[in-house]
């Protein structure tokens, strides 16, 4: 739901009853949409014109209901001139094409609350989801009016004859300014350049920013274009305030334990790591001080990675441990200009072997064995790395948390393992300080000299550059209007909990990393709806899974649970007040005694032990006591 500054006052959805279907009005009116936001009062009215748009517009803005309310009217207007049993009903008119495939279920969805009273008419397929391919094939066959996919995916399909593109009316490519980024650039060239979509359609470019790869797309898909830019009451600049500490691997954990403990930061958080393992570590260092959190990574199924999701929404977590793999490709990077060259490089590179092909031809010799042992060279580590370039292919592609998946209300984004570019850092920190809401983000960067030093916590090969990364983050952040302060920590009242923070990396050892992540596996193999029937013909294997026992579990210790009082940070009175430790007579007392204070008791006529006459304290108090023998009394 978008905030009052984004929602267009003057405008109500009912003055679109004349454009729109009256079953969409009413399953807007049920889900709470009483107004349209800016983007989509501009939006849907030059939608229904068939107008090809461009939409610049922030995240939570509204861009899904923009493009979803006018394919599903235009899809209603041409069945509704058809027959009921004309054979050109069942076609597919609507591609919606995202990066990731939790945007893909985001949106699916959405399209089913909105056809709640259309059902019958419109069907809607997410071809991007983890379903057998059989079964995809066979919802395909039905021909669904409203097909989502990554682009990807939608390619193999439509290669492989699968799906049919050839009657699409309306193509949506939502966040548009990552859609390449996520490796995804081959594959929107092929669907564009191959004979599969038909000559004319209507096509939508939905994106928060305005990049080259925005460009690129709307040469290829847009023709004379409506160009909308929301216009913000706001500077998101002044929304977001972002920290940086320079600190150490080790300190890394005791900071965050610090942080999280003490409760320094409100609300919700989205903790970003670079890698699966450091996921499991930061998850099992927090459960030692019963800070619960969940992980998120592309190990996870699609499903239990959305549940994850909708569980941290809901607010059964406050804190994510997001695993952003976006920035591996360009992990040794320098410059972020040098990136887009190479990007450009290759994408010219691609339409251009052809001709130097033949060109090559016609000179013998050198130029054909160097090809050749080029070739060759290219191949040979192929049957070594093949899974792990196909999993760092499937991660890339589907697999995407920085942008696109829809976390709500958070409150701050924990950067522990800085990312390598300042793109990929300028996606994470928009997770945070959306809608017209105030967010923070606390960036960890390691300086060159103490890299490699922890090797117990394992460090990371990319935090050997994020003294370079973290300035060209400064550069581009200052260029936007906004500044990265020092987060100062009292480091004398932090030491403080270093031991505990030890304690707890101890018993974090690598065999604990990797039984939680087994039982992690475990418990998806158990829960699989695909693998029940399994289990019924084999009930052996089920009881084995089921007490199989971890053998090497991570200790945790339950008097970490609490922090003593101890070690609490001294809190400095404000001017002009008095202390809270100043209101007890006891507690402003720089010297406590043994001897209790027996004026707070009753005065004179109390008589406790040791007073009076049947006392301990003898005749007067001329006897001395020993006071230690009294002081567990």
């Amino acid at each position: 739901m978008a905030t009052a500054n984004l929602v267009d006052q003057k405008t109500s959805f009912s003055s679109f009853s004349h454009i729109l279907d009256s079953r969409l009005l009413r399953a807007l009116a049920d889900s709470g949409f009483a107004k349209p936001t800016l983007v989509q009062a501009k939006v849907i009215p030059l939608a229904l014109e068939s107008r090809d748009i461009l939409a610049r517009a922030r995240t939570g803005s509204g861009k899904t209901a923009a493009y979803c309310l006018p394919v599903v009217q235009k899809i209603l207007g041409v069945k509704s001139a058809l027959d009921e049993e004309d054979p050109q009903r069942r076609a597919t008119r609507g591609l919606i094409l995202v990066p990731t495939r939790e945007l893909a279920e985001q949106v699916t969805a959405f399209l089913k609350t909105l056809l709640v009273y259309c059902e019958d008419e419109i069907s809607v397929c997410n071809i991007s989801s983890g379903t057998a391919s059989h079964l995809q094939r066979t919802l395909l066959s039905d021909h669904p009016d409203i097909v989502i996919s990554t682009p990807s995916r939608a390619l193999t399909l439509v290669q492989s004859k699968a799906l049919s593109l050839g009657c699409v009316e309306s193509l949506v490519i939502d966040e548009a300014d990552l859609i390449l980024s996520y490796g995804h650039d081959e594959d929107v060239r092929q669907l564009f350049s191959g004979s599969f979509l038909p000559q004319v359609y209507q096509s939508f470019l939905m994106s928060a920013t305005m990049t080259e790869d925005v460009e690129m797309l709307k040469g290829l898909t847009l023709r004379n274009p409506v160009i909308l830019k929301l216009e913000e009451d706001e500077d998101e600049a002044a929304l977001l305030t972002q920290y940086a500490v320079r600190c150490s691997e080790v300190d890394k954990f005791l900071l965050t334990y610090v942080i999280l403990k003490l409760k320094l930061i409100r609300g919700k958080c989205i903790i970003f790591v670079n890698d699966v393992d450091r996921s499991y570590r930061l998850k099992l260092f927090l459960e030692q001080f019963s800070i619960k959190s969940c992980v998120l990574n592309s190990e996870l199924p699609l499903n239990s990675r959305y549940h994850t999701v909708q569980e941290f929404n809901k607010g059964v977590y406050d804190y994510i441990i997001a695993t952003d793999e976006s920035g591996k490709q360009v992990e040794y990077d320098t410059d972020e200009e040098e990136e887009a060259e190479e990007e450009e490089g290759e994408f010219t590179s691609t339409q251009r072997d052809a001709p130097s092909e033949a060109d090559a031809s016609d000179s013998e010799g050198e130029a054909s064995t160097s090809k050749a042992k080029k070739r060759k060279r290219a191949s040979s580590p192929a049957p070594t790395s093949k899974k792990s370039k196909r999993r760092k292919q499937n991660s890339d592609k589907e697999y995407g948390v920085t942008r696109g998946v829809d976390f709500v209300d958070v409150a701050c984004v924990l950067n522990f393992d800085l990312p390598t570019t300042s793109r990929s850092y300028t996606h994470r920190v928009g997770r945070t300080a959306r809608a017209g809401r105030t967010g923070m983000s606390l960036s960890f960067v390691v300086p060159k000299e103490q890299w490699g030093k922890d090797k117990v916590v394992g460090g990371l090969p990319s935090a050997e550059r994020d003294e370079k990364v973290f300035s060209r983050i400064e550069k581009e952040q200052g260029a936007r209007g906004s500044k990265i302060k020092e987060y100062n920590f009292d480091m004398k009242q932090v030491e403080a909990f270093r031991y505990r923070m030890q304690d707890a990396l101890r018993s974090v050892t690598r065999a604990a990393i990797r039984e939680a992540r087994v039982k992690e596996l475990k418990a998806e193999i158990l829960n699989s709806d695909k693998l029940k029937a399994h289990f019924e013909d084999n009930p052996l294997d089920l009881e084995f899974l089921r007490h199989d026992k971890a053998l090497h579990p991570a200790r945790v210790q339950p008097h970490m649970k609490h922090v003593p009082k101890y070690l609490m940070p001294r809190i400095a009175p404000v001017e002009g007040q008095e202390s809270p430790a100043a209101a007890g007579s006891q507690a402003s007392k720089g010297f406590v005694p043994f001897r209790k204070d027996h004026s707070s008791r009753g005065g004179k006529g109390h008589r406790g032990r040791g007073g009076g006459r049947g006392g301990r304290g003898g005749r007067g108090g001329k006897k001395k006591s020993d006071p230690l023998k009294k002081f567990g009394r």
